[in-house]
């Protein structure tokens, strides 16, 4: 295809990872075992924790909303990348690539608000268990993950209204599996991608409160944790701890990294795996973080299978 062709065609050419036919195969092949085994993962999490009488405390309440996020986070760019590789064609539609644009940046502000109000949800159960059952009400858990759902209608909203004000007018090449937005900008003509910069601005100022709400809940959860007389206590609380504390530094360090990196013409093989890494493991492979050493989710999948085993 050439140069003209595909300044002016009305969508967009990802160039994803190779142009070797058979790198496209194992790329497709990957991404598929990928996307059935973490929405398969995520959704015996949702089953598990909507089903079983033993997992409705609030901690598997936010754990399955979670999921769900993940579940859907897994369906906006895979399945497309797993086509257009399948077809030899990176092509999407213009229509395609804004949607994209919109369930991801929403989705991943999502991420950040349900992680932080995870992480409150655990400094309350054990830095103020005597008061847990209060704070931490059906009611109050229904209007935090209200919140989280809005803010991330609000951000998919503010950053697709901005990509509508520019004018694209170079090559329409991504050098991504998908439509990521630091790419999109560079297609841009003269400033018009300042609009898109102050969107980011506005809601990094909007994420850093997330942050650190992220970082004093687990200095107070430690400090209480290293205080527990009982090897027992510590024990159990690293276990439901833990899990959530490696799933949100998995997140943000990847998402930092690939974000802060400037974008290049010609990406390495390194960018383009801190690309998988934020997109694509992290809602793959959370069921698995969770499920290692919580005794209540591995419980309730064995009931889950059982049950099915007996059905069967």
């Amino acid at each position: 295809m050439s140069v003209r062709n595909i300044t002016t065609m009305s969508g967009f050419l990802l160039m994803g990872f190779s142009d070797n036919h058979q790198l496209h195969i194992l790329h497709a092949l990957l991404f598929l075992v990928t996307y059935l085994l973490g929405s398969a993962g995520n959704f015996i999490i949702i089953t598990i924790t909507t089903l079983d009488p033993q997992l409705q405390s609030p901690m598997y309440y936010f754990l399955k909303h979670l999921s769900f996020l993940d579940l859907s986070s897994l369906s906006v760019t895979v399945p497309q990348s797993i086509a257009n590789s399948l077809a030899g064609s990176g092509y999407i539609s213009y229509t395609q690539c804004m949607l994209q644009v919109f369930f991801f940046t929403a989705f991943s502000c999502c991420d950040m608000a349900i992680l932080t109000v995870m992480s409150y949800d655990r400094y309350v159960a054990i830095c103020f268990p005597l008061h847990y059952e209060v704070i931490m009400c059906p009611r109050n858990c229904r209007l935090a993950v209200t919140v989280v759902w809005l803010s991330s209608g609000v951000s998919g909203t503010l950053y697709i209204a901005a990509i509508f004000s520019i004018r694209f007018c170079r090559a329409k090449i991504i050098h991504q599996f998908f439509c990521d937005v630091p790419q999109l900008l560079k297609l841009s003509c003269s400033n018009d991608y300042l609009v898109v910069i102050g969107v980011a601005g506005f809601l990094s100022a909007l994420a850093l409160p997330c942050f650190v709400g992220i970082v004093l809940s687990y200095l107070h959860i430690f400090s209480t944790v290293f205080r527990m007389p009982s090897a027992e206590g510590r024990s159990k609380v690293f276990s439901t701890c833990l899990p959530h504390l490696f799933v949100v530094s998995l997140f943000l360090s990847t998402g930092s990294c690939a974000y802060l990196n400037p974008t290049s013409d010609s990406p390495t093989v390194l960018d383009l795996l801190f690309s998988i890494f934020y997109t694509v493991l992290p809602p793959a492979l959370n069921p698995v973080i969770y499920s290692l050493r919580n005794e209540s989710i591995k419980t309730g999948v064995r009931k889950l299978l059982l049950s099915s085993e007996a059905t069967g």
